[in-house]
């Protein structure tokens, strides 16, 4: 069911939303190489990632940012009411995901302003992308344009 922009205004800094898991799999960092064109050795072989700074291969950085997009709308907040995503702001990749990895988001609204028009409101979502043992690997802010109730 989602949220309108007046839900998301009427929300206290302790609410949040929290998105089921996805584990990190090699297919997910082989296709998003494809997709992107960024076959980094630390993301696409084995052998120079181990002599690498985490020891193996990672997750892209930005297939984490994406993750956190996917998984917030699978929490049903955002269909059918969002009506674009505005900005990323502040986004910080502050530990490595790593394969096998599990992660699920965070989401807690810091700040709605209803727009000009007034059939809409932007909505600031602050998201932590966490692993399975409750390490906060992604943090930033994410802005969206919400539909106000039908």
């Amino acid at each position: 069911m989602p949220l309108w922009f007046e839900d998301f205004a009427a929300m206290g800094e302790d609410d949040e939303l929290v998105s089921p898991g996805r584990t990190v799999t090699e297919a997910d960092v082989v296709s998003f190489a494809a997709t992107t064109g960024d076959y980094n050795p630390m993301h696409t072989d084995a052998v120079a990632a181990a002599e690498g700074r985490f020891g193996e291969r990672v997750a892209h950085g930005a297939l984490g940012l994406s993750w956190c997009l996917g998984l917030s709308s699978r929490t049903g907040a955002f269909e059918g009411s969002a009506l674009a995503l505005l900005g990323i702001e502040n986004w910080e990749f502050q530990a490595p995901l790593r394969f096998g990895d599990t992660v699920h988001t965070r989401a807690r609204v810091i700040g709605t302003r209803r727009t000009g028009r007034g059939d809409a409101g932007v909505v600031r979502v602050r998201y932590d992308l966490v692993t399975q043992d409750g390490v906060v690997a992604q943090t930033g802010l994410l802005s969206y344009l919400i539909r106000n109730r039908p």
